[in-house]
């Protein structure tokens, strides 16, 4: 397994400098070979996983004397989060080599070498980012995701995309020096980077380093005060925003403080009480935030900005319930939340760019009467509605409904997670209500011009947004039977 995931993380990036040295035409078709070379590697792994017993394993790739540098951590949160995010890549591949043509409507442009290579190394550095075992290959995976992420928001080179791309890159950077310090601070206490040493921390210094990971973790969740990034960042193309702003980078922070919780033991409650609050903090600002939203992308920015507090809210739930059933719970639904929420999230992003190729335009006021002119794309904007508000039988619901019960469940004992539990839940159900009334004015009715205009739409477009619709309603039950 050891030689599969390395070889997970090594093809992406060697597939990207094959890329950025071969003509358009082979260098897109290679993004397709090469994402599904990866998907293939993280099937492998979790089948390896599986046969071996599902017991977690830890490998060390590089270390100097006693200290390990570099690792990779397989278990049932790692294989799962580790295909999610490399098949989406396989997924946003095929898509845009439909997107990036001069056929599209609103950004008529055949696309780079560039694109791909950098959408390729950011395939292996989020796979590499959610294999590794230690806090200083955290920080290495980080750091590369944010250089690709200021190369692909800026992409199409315009001023206010390259603003939007530098305000990423900075903001990010100051995040990482959370993780910075939390790396000096294990390795000052315990001689080691691996992540399993924050276990024999003691409390004041677990603070210290689970901390910092936090303060990292908001930076690339875009949390309250390091969320002012995302919604600019809708600058890039669609499918760098569906991937990088839906599935990959945007988990990238709930990732790291998910892994820190799992290695760390018994965590500080300090650590349970700030994460609760400031994500129910930002929950309430991101709703307030998408409401006046008419562009669909930045409406979708700013529930991702809500969406992440669902999960930082269900990780820092768990803390409560540390070695109890209930605390389990609250995790797992976390971890299925970040799971299930990049596929329908992802379907979300990529309707609003299926209507920018097709009708030339993603501005909610201008779409309407989409069941009957462009059904996938209805039924998409439907499925994708109902998947990231929580109704059943789609995969929101089943990452929402295990953070309630554990919520409900450990609040007996603590006033606090009352209170806040009572807020989430009237943001959930006021979140419903607005995606319900943007479905009334945009899929039903006559078509406006805008719709009844629509080019066809390319084929590998139709198939991933397809994939995606049937993994907002099948990704729960692979969440669920995997993590238990």
């Amino acid at each position: 397994m050891e030689s599969i995931a390395l070889g997970t993380i090594l093809i992406p990036f060697i597939g990207a400098f094959i890329i950025a040295c071969s003509p358009y035409r082979v260098a897109r078709l290679l993004s397709v070979v090469v994402s599904l070379l990866a998907s293939l590697g993280t099937l492998l792994l979790g089948w390896g996983f599986w046969h071996a017993g599902q017991v977690d394993q830890t490998y060390t790739l590089l270390s100097i004397g006693d200290t390990t540098i570099f690792g990779f951590v397989i278990d049932r949160v790692s294989t799962l989060i580790c295909f999610a995010v490399v098949f989406l890549g396989f997924l946003i591949s095929v898509y845009s080599t439909a997107y990036l043509t001069k056929n599209n409507r609103e950004h008529p442009h055949e696309g780079t070498t560039r694109y791909y290579a950098f959408l390729m190394i950011f395939i292996g550095a989020m796979a590499g980012l959610v294999l590794s075992s230690t806090i200083l290959g955290q920080l290495l995976f980080f750091e590369i995701t944010g250089g690709c992420s200021w190369a692909l928001i800026g992409y199409y080179q315009t001023k206010k995309s390259q603003h939007s791309a530098l305000k990423a890159l900075l903001v990010t950077h100051v995040a990482s020096l959370g993780l910075y310090i939390a790396a000096a601070w294990l390795f000052i206490q315990t001689g080691t980077f691996s992540l399993t040493a924050i276990a024999s921390l003691p409390s004041e210094a677990k603070i210290i380093v689970i901390g910092g990971v936090l303060f990292a973790a908001w930076g690339k969740s875009a949390q309250l005060p390091l969320h002012v990034w995302l919604p600019d960042a809708m600058e890039a193309p669609t499918p760098v925003s569906a991937y990088l702003h839906a599935a990959s980078m945007v988990k990238v922070g709930v990732y790291i403080f998910a892994r820190s919780i799992l290695s760390a033991g018994d965590v500080p409650i300090i650590i349970g009480e700030v994460g609760m609050i400031m994500s129910v903090i930002t929950l309430v600002y991101g709703f307030i935030m998408y409401l006046p939203q008419t562009d669909m992308k930045r409406l979708l920015a700013y529930s991702t900005i809500t969406q992440l507090s669902y999960i930082f809210f269900a990780l820092s739930l768990s803390i409560y319930g540390v070695g109890t059933s209930y605390g389990k719970i609250a995790f797992d639904g976390g971890i299925a939340y970040i799971f299930n929420h990049a596929f329908a999230k992802s379907l979300f992003f990529l309707v609003a760019g299926a209507l920018s190729y097709t009708c030339g335009t993603r501005m909610l006021p201008k779409i309407k009467g989409l069941l009957s002119t462009l059904p996938l794309l209805g039924v998409g904007f439907c499925v994708a509605a109902l998947a990231i508000t929580g109704v059943p039988p789609f995969n929101g619901f089943f990452s929402k409904y295990p953070i309630f019960a554990a919520g409900f469940a450990l609040s007996s004992g603590h006033w606090l997670i009352m209170v806040l539990l009572v807020i989430v839940i009237i943001e959930s159900i006021g979140s419903f209500a607005w995606f319900l009334y943007w479905f009334g004015k945009t899929v039903p009715g006559k078509p406006s011009e805008e719709v009844a205009q629509a080019a066809p739409l390319p084929i590998a477009m139709k198939a991933v947004l397809l994939v995606l619709v049937i993994m907002s309603l099948c990704s729960s039950v692979i969440a669920a039977l995997w993590l238990n």
